[in-house]
């Protein structure tokens, strides 16, 4: 079975908004790598519309070159869509309709690597499920005062194990948790 890795930035205060992320080129390397090695992504529709509209080729000239490796990286991966307003999907995707549970069980019995997520409303439907595998939060070292919070409004508590922590030169901090018990 393939894991399902969800990762996300995240300021000191816990905002989620990523136009509140200080992108850098250590972040975008490490996001790169992160990403090619899942065989394929899982969006929710918003998630999915803001990827495509940053990171689809063909690129914007004004885009750094230090940002293109992860442009063409997110652009050739295989992505899954779960929508249930969308009617179709391009893009190099599939959208994912029906039950979300049997539907991501589905894919995660697929051979392979993994699976990874981002985003904030599918990824806590995920969790409620218990079908995230592994989180990734990269803490940025900043404090915005503002919302989108994680998992505001979860029904429940997720109790997580911490298994890596990688320090960024620009003082943000990776760590990865898996679920307690695993």
């Amino acid at each position: 079975m393939r894991p399902l890795r969800y990762s996300i930035n995240v300021t000191l205060d816990g905002c989620c908004d990523h136009r509140e992320i200080i992108p850098d080129e250590e972040l975008h390397r490490r996001a790169e790598e992160s990403i090619g090695q899942a065989d394929a992504l899982l969006f929710g529709r918003v998630t999915y519309q803001m990827m495509e509209e940053g990171w689809r080729l063909p690129l914007s000239d004004a885009m750094p070159d230090w940002m293109k490796p992860f442009a063409h990286t997110m652009d050739a991966a295989k992505k899954y869509v779960v929508s249930s307003t969308l009617t179709s999907v391009d893009w190099n995707s599939e959208l994912v309709q029906g039950d979300l549970e049997a539907a991501v069980r589905a894919l995660k019995e697929e051979p392979g690597n993994g699976l990874a997520t981002g985003g904030v409303q599918l990824p806590m439907a995920l969790a409620e499920l218990g079908l995230i595998d592994e989180y990734e939060f990269v803490v940025q070292p900043r404090v915005v005062g503002h919302g989108p919070t994680l998992f505001a409004g979860m029904s429940r508590s997720l109790d997580l194990r911490l298994v890596s922590r990688v320090e960024y030169e620009s003082g943000a901090v990776a760590m990865r948790y898996v679920p307690r018990g695993n």
